[in-house]
C-alpha cells in the first residue's frame, strides 16, 4: 500500500501533524474561490504556509517585478496569467521559462505588451508542456514572433486576435510546428489570408474550434475547412469576402460533419441560398448565429429544416418578418435559446405564436423590440416557464401590469433585464417570488420605489449583481432591504439614485463580498458613506465617484488603508485633490484612474501620485493637463505600460432624469 506523504512539523504538540498532505490539499480545494481564506489559511503556521505554497497552481500578479518572489515561493505552478501586468518583456519571458519550464500548461499574456519572438522563443523551446496559450491583443506581433511560438509543439490552443501584423509566413509557421491544435483564434489578424488559413486548416487535422473573423478570406480556403472532420466551431463573423456563389454544394459534404456551432454574424453577402448550403454541411449543428445579416425570411428558415438539433438561434440586429418568425416557430425542433435583440420588425403576433411552440426555451431576448405589448409578454410567460434568462430592455410599449405575469408564470429565472421598462412596485413585487435571480437590472425604470425593492430584498438571497441606473425613485430604504436580504451582492450600480445617502452606503457595507459599485451622480453620498463601504467590503475592486461633489481626500484615506484590492477608480467631478490621490497611490493593485475636472488638483501632485502608481495600465485625463505635465514624465509612466487618453470634454451640469430620457426617445426616433 502506498505510504501517504506527511507533512514536516517542528512542534511535535501540533494537534494537526497527523494530517497527511493530501488531506491539507484538499482543505486547500475547497478554499480555491475564497482567496482571503486561503490567505488566512497559509499564514496560520508554517507548515500550512509551506503546504500553501506546493499546492498553488495558478498565479495572477499585477505587476512582472513580483515574478521573482512568486517563483520561489511557488514551484508548480501550471497556469500563468500575466493579462494584468501592465509590462512584460523578453526578461520576464525567461524568467518564466527558467521558473516554470517543466510544469506550466497555460499562459495568459492577453493584454501584455513590450515582448518580442526572443522571449516567444524561450516559452516555446523551454516549456515543452505548454497547452495553451494566449497573445490576444499583441499589436506589435510580427512573424517572427509567431514563428517562435511554434517551437510550442504540444500546443492545443492558441489566441491571436487583433495580431495585426501576423501574416500567412507567420502562421503557416505555427500550422507546420503546431499540429496538435485543438483550436485557433485569428480574429481581426487581417494580415492573414486564403494561404494562411489554408495551410491551418491542412496541418492541423485535430482542430475543433476555428475563429476566422474579419479575415480578408475567400472561397479559395473554404475547401480546407470544410475537410476537418473534427471541427464543432467555425467562426466567419465579419467575412464579406464569402458569399453564396462561393459556397459550393459539392465542396460543402466534404466533411465537418461533427460541426456544432457556426456563427455567420455580420456576412450580408450570405443570403438564404448560402445558408442552406451551410446548414446542408452537418446534420448535428446545434448553435446558429446570424446576427447583423440578411433579413429574416420564410426563404432563410427554410434551410434550419434539415437540422434536428438545432437548440440556440441568434439574430441580433437582424431585419425579421412575421412570415419568418412564424417559420421559426413552425421548425421541427425544440430551441432553448433565442435571441431577437435589436430586430425590426418583432411583432406580438408572430412572437406570440413562436413562443407557443418552443416551450421549451430557457434563453430568450428581445432587447429593444419596440413594437410588442403585453400580448407578447403574456404568451412568453404563460408558454416558456422554464426561462432562466430574460432580457427585454427598452420594450416601451410593454404596460406596467404586464411585469406581474413574468413573476407569477417565470419562477426559475436567473437573469432578468428590465433596463428602461414601465414596471412598477407590484410588477417587481411578482417578480421577487423568483427566488432564484441572482442578476437584475432595473436601471430607467421611473415607476419603482423603495416598496417594490423591499420585496425583492425579502425573497430574493440569491441575488448577485442589481442595476438600478437613473432608477431615481429608490431611496435608502430601499438599499437598505437589499443589503440586508442579498448577502451574495457582488455588483450593484445605483448611479443617478439622486436621492441616496450615506445611510445606504452604511446598510451596504455589510454586503462582504461587493466587488464593484458605481455610485455616479449620487450627490447627497459624503466621504462618511465611502469610509463605510471600504473599511467593510474589502474585495472592492471597481468604484465610480463621478459627480458626489462631497466626497473629498477624507473619503480617500480609508480607500487607501482598506480596499487592497482596488483596480479602478473614477474621480471625476468629485472634491478629491492630490492629497487624496497621492494616497490611493499605496494600493499596488490600482491601475485605472479617470480624473476630469478635479478642482483641487495641481500639476505637481497629479505627477507625484502617477510616479507613486507603479502598477498603473490606463488613466484618463482632461487635455488641459498635458502641457502641464513634463514630458519625461509623462514618457516614463509610459515605458511602465500605462497609457493616457486625453479628453478635451467640457464641464457637464446634471439634467433632471426625466428630461434625460425625453432627450433620449428623441434620438431614438
Amino acid at each position: 500500500m502506498k505510504r501517504q506523504k506527511r507533512w514536516d512539523s517542528q512542534n511535535d504538540n501540533n494537534p494537526f501533524q497527523v494530517l497527511t498532505e493530501e488531506l491539507i490539499f484538499l482543505i486547500l480545494d475547497f478554499l480555491e474561490t475564497a482567496p482571503l481564506d486561503k490567505k488566512s489559511f497559509a499564514l496560520t503556521c508554517k507548515a500550512f504556509y509551506a503546504a500553501e505554497a506546493r499546492h498553488r497552481r495558478a498565479l495572477r500578479p499585477l505587476r512582472t517585478e513580483h515574478l521573482p518572489a512568486l517563483a520561489a515561493r511557488y514551484p508548480s505552478v501550471t497556469d500563468l496569467d500575466l493579462s494584468l501586468c501592465p509590462r512584460v518583456g523578453d526578461g520576464v519571458l525567461a524568467l518564466v521559462a527558467g521558473a516554470y519550464g517543466e510544469t506550466l500548461r497555460r499562459l495568459d499574456l492577453s493584454r501584455s505588451r513590450w515582448f518580442t519572438g526572443s522571449g516567444l522563443l524561450n516559452v516555446g523551446a523551454r516549456c515543452g508542456n505548454l497547452v495553451e496559450l494566449d497573445l490576444s491583443n499583441a499589436t506589435e506581433l510580427r512573424d517572427a514572433g509567431v514563428a517562435a511560438v511554434a517551437r510550442a509543439k504540444n500546443l492545443r490552443k492558441l489566441w491571436l486576435a487583433r495580431c495585426k501584423l501576423v501574416t500567412d509566413m507567420g502562421i503557416g509557421c505555427i500550422a507546420v510546428g503546431c499540429r496538435k491544435l485543438r483550436l485557433i483564434c485569428l480574429k481581426w489578424c487581417v494580415g492573414i489570408g486564403d494561404l494562411g488559413v489554408d495551410l491551418v486548416a491542412i496541418k492541423c487535422k485535430e482542430l475543433t474550434s476555428l475563429d476566422l473573423s474579419y479575415l480578408p478570406i475567400t472561397e479559395k480556403c473554404l475547401p480546407s475547412i470544410f475537410k476537418l472532420q473534427l471541427l464543432e466551431d467555425l467562426v466567419l463573423e465579419g467575412c464579406f469576402g464569402i458569399d453564396d456563389d462561393s459556397l459550393d454544394v459539392d465542396l460543402l459534404k466534404q466533411g465537418c460533419k461533427s460541426l456544432k456551432k457556426l456563427d455567420i454574424s455580420g456576412c450580408q453577402n450570405i443570403s438564404h441560398t448560402g445558408l442552406s448550403k451551410l446548414t446542408s454541411i452537418s446534420g448535428g449543428l446545434e448553435k446558429l448565429i446570424l446576427a447583423d445579416g440578411s433579413p429574416i425570411t420564410l426563404g432563410l428558415v427554410d434551410g434550419l429544416n434539415k437540422l434536428p438539433m438545432l437548440q440556440s438561434i441568434i439574430l441580433d440586429g437582424c431585419p425579421v418578418t412575421s412570415e419568418g418568425l412564424r417559420a421559426i416557430g413552425s421548425l421541427c425542433i425544440s430551441l432553448r435559446e433565442l435571441s431577437l435583440s435589436k430586430c425590426l420588425g418583432v411583432t406580438d403576433e408572430a412572437l406570440s405564436f413562436l413562443v407557443s411552440k418552443h416551450k421549451d426555451l430557457r434563453k430568450l431576448d428581445i432587447t429593444c423590440c419596440r413594437k410588442i405589448t403585453d400580448g407578447s409578454i403574456a404568451s412568453i410567460a404563460n408558454s416558456c416557464t422554464g426561462l432562466t434568462s430574460l432580457k427585454m430592455e427598452s420594450c416601451t410599449l410593454v404596460p406596467q401590469e404586464a411585469f406581474v405575469l413574468i413573476g407569477q408564470k417565470c419562477h426559475y429565472l436567473e437573469e432578468l433585464d428590465l433596463t428602461d421598462n414601465e414596471i412598477d412596485d407590484e410588477g417587481l413585487m411578482s417578480i421577487s417570488s423568483c427566488s432564484r435571480l441572482s442578476s437584475l437590472k432595473i436601471g430607467i425604470c421611473l415607476n419603482i420605489t423603495d416598496r417594490g425593492l423591499t420585496y425583492v430584498g425579502m425573497f430574493c438571497s440569491k441575488l448577485e449583481e442589481l442595476d438600478l441606473y437613473r432608477s431615481t425613485g429608490v431611496t435608502d430604504v430601499g438599499i437598505s432591504a437589499i443589503a440586508g436580504g442579498c448577502p451574495d451582492l457582488e455588483i450593484l450600480n445605483t448611479s443617478y439614485c439622486t436621492s441616496i445617502t450615506d445611510k445606504a452606503l452604511i446598510s451596504l457595507s455589510k454586503c462582504s463580498k461587493l466587488k464593484a459599485l458605481e455610485i455616479r451622480g449620487c450627490i447627497l453620498v459624503t466621504s462618511l458613506g465611502l469610509a463605510a463601504i471600504a473599511m467593510n467590503c474589502r474585495q472592492l475592486t471597481r468604484l465610480d465617484i463621478k459627480k458626489c461633489y462631497d466626497i473629498d481626500d477624507s473619503g480617500m484615506i480609508p480607500l487607501a488603508h482598506f480596499s487592497k484590492t482596488l483596480r479602478q477608480i473614477n474621480l471625476s467631478y468629485s472634491s478629491v485633490t492630490d492629497v487624496g490621490l497621492l494616497s490611493l497611490a499605496s494600493i499596488s493593485c490600482l491601475q485605472s484612474f479617470t480624473m476630469l475636472h478635479l478642482q483641487g488638483l495641481v500639476p505637481g501632485g497629479l505627477a507625484a501620485a502617477l510616479l507613486a502608481c507603479g502598477g498603473l495600465t490606463k488613466v484618463k485625463l482632461h487635455l488641459s493637463l498635458r502641457s502641464l505635465l513634463p514630458e519625461l514624465l509623462i514618457r516614463h509612466v509610459e515605458a511602465r505600460g500605462c497609457v493616457f487618453e486625453w479628453r478635451d470634454k467640457e464641464f457637464q451640469a446634471e439634467l433632471d432624469p426625466k428630461c434625460w430620457k425625453l432627450q433620449l426617445e428623441d434620438v431614438m426616433q
